[in-house]
């Protein structure tokens, strides 16, 4: 199960982070557009900037999901690493249980906030704002099926043994 739980995350984290470079480089482009749309050729386009700030969001709460996917979201290592092996482990089992209610929380009143974007429309774009508010329930929902596949492969042992030091250890040799 460890196994398994290790390849879907690791797969599932391959997708987001290939899509989160996409919309990166889609914000650069967006951005060199805008600057040069001001500077040189005048044209005053009204989109490039709200472009821009739908582009960030959907980049940064996407790659929260990488970041849980990898450990490398904020813990409390100095607090843990003081305790013995045993406690430590069920503290980080239970930290891990707690994001994971966080995350479905907000993965549910996501949705709903979604939904309310529906009916409103994006000035510049003439479209439902609902595709760039459900940034919040899928970047949610993502997180919380990452915490939960993290959670089955590390069973409270990450801060011992982190996620994919076995395949840096490859690239370096």
């Amino acid at each position: 199960m460890r196994h398994w739980a290790e390849t879907a995350s690791a797969k599932i984290n391959k997708v987001v982070e290939a899509i989160v470079a996409a919309l990166m480089l889609a914000l650069v482009l967006d951005v060199w557009l805008g600057v040069v749309d001001r500077y040189f050729f005048h044209w005053q386009l009204p989109w490039p900037e709200v472009l821009a700030r739908y582009l960030m969001i959907w980049a940064a709460m996407l790659a929260v999901s990488s970041g849980i996917a990898r450990r490398d979201h904020i813990g409390l290592t100095a607090f843990i690493m003081v305790l013995p092996y045993q406690v430590r482990r069920a503290v980080l089992i239970l930290m891990d249980i707690i994001a994971l209610a966080l995350f479905l929380y907000v993965a549910w009143y996501g949705i709903a906030f979604a939904q309310s974007g529906a009916p409103r429309q994006a000035m510049i774009f003439g479209v439902s704002l609902a595709p760039f508010y459900a940034a919040i329930p899928v970047a949610a929902i993502l997180s919380s099926l990452q915490l939960a596949l993290v959670l089955l492969r590390d069973l409270g042992t990450h801060i011992d043994n982190p996620p994919f030091s076995d395949h840096l250890e490859e690239e370096t040799s």
